[in-house]
């Protein structure tokens, strides 16, 4: 999973639904041509197409981004590493990323906090 720790080096995920392309890229720090590669390797992302093959992705789809960019850049696995270890997490533990996503969730209400407070 991503560790806490990663978290503060990328940017908080926005309350929204779905997510461009761009924006994902942003928020992960990846570009756009390695997500469309990314999809292509890790059957865990699929991202929503709409009209003219447009790519949406939602919350879950960045958390799951954002934890192979940490595998494959932070941990030295390689893709087929990684894609092991993803398979693996995923019949194991649901509730690891049930955790991961409450404590995004705390400190993005925790940043609210502070700006409500100033």
């Amino acid at each position: 999973m991503l560790e806490p720790s990663h978290n503060h080096e990328l940017p908080t995920i926005p309350g929204k639904r779905y997510f461009t392309i761009g924006e994902v890229s942003e928020l992960c720090g990846v570009k756009a041509h390695v997500l469309r590669y990314w999809e292509q390797e890790f059957p865990q992302l699929s991202p929503v197409k709409r009209r003219g093959n447009r790519r949406y992705y939602q919350r879950q789809d960045v958390l799951t981004i954002r934890q192979i960019r940490s595998l494959l850049y932070d941990q030295g696995y390689t893709i087929g590493g990684a894609k092991q270890k993803l398979t693996s997490d995923d019949s194991k533990d649901d509730a690891t990323q049930s955790n991961q996503l409450i404590k995004q969730m705390i400190s993005e209400l925790e940043e609210v906090l502070e700006v409500l407070n100033t």
